[in-house]
């Protein structure tokens, strides 16, 4: 149960501007963001070569946005230093052809913008930005190809 919710916590925060004005620091200063000294040892130990690393602390998280072998990425984790995941953006043919064709079957008239990919306990997921002249929808594509109606972005 406590799997099913961190997944809406984390698209939330890619998707709403929500966290605009929590506090972000460079890694440097991680200590003035509120980041606990646990996450703190546990990202360095999880991402040894990340680059260009810097904190959001939410009311809900502890976010790293950083740069691992040239690819942008976000690490979230709880309050309690728990891991929960990672993101980051990939092109829309890392999804199964399978899951492409039900999205153009169920989802005509709208086209494909960003697609994450996130990486949890839940195996990877990917979640799909469809917009089209009337509104723009997230889909999630589960790991096992079923495409599900994720929620309303406009």
């Amino acid at each position: 149960m406590k799997k099913l919710l961190v997944i809406p916590a984390i698209i939330g925060l890619l998707i709403t501007g929500a966290y605009a004005a929590d506090k972000k620091v460079k890694e440097d200063d991680d200590k003035n963001a509120n980041v606990s000294y646990a996450v703190v040892n546990q990202f360095k130990s999880d991402f040894r070569d990340a680059e260009n690393v810097t904190w959001t602390v939410t009311e809900t998280t502890q976010k790293a946005e950083f740069t691992l072998d040239g690819v942008k990425m976000t690490a979230f984790y709880n309050l309690n230093g728990e891991y929960m995941g990672t993101t980051k953006q990939v092109a829309y043919k890392a999804i199964s052809a399978r899951a492409q064709k039900e999205i153009a079957n169920r989802y005509k008239g709208y086209t494909v913008g960003q697609v994450i990919e996130l990486n949890s306990g839940d195996g990877i997921q990917h979640f799909v930005d469809l917009k089209s002249s009337k509104d723009e929808i997230l889909v999630r594509v589960a790991p096992t190809s079923a495409v599900y109606y994720f929620q309303q972005v406009k």
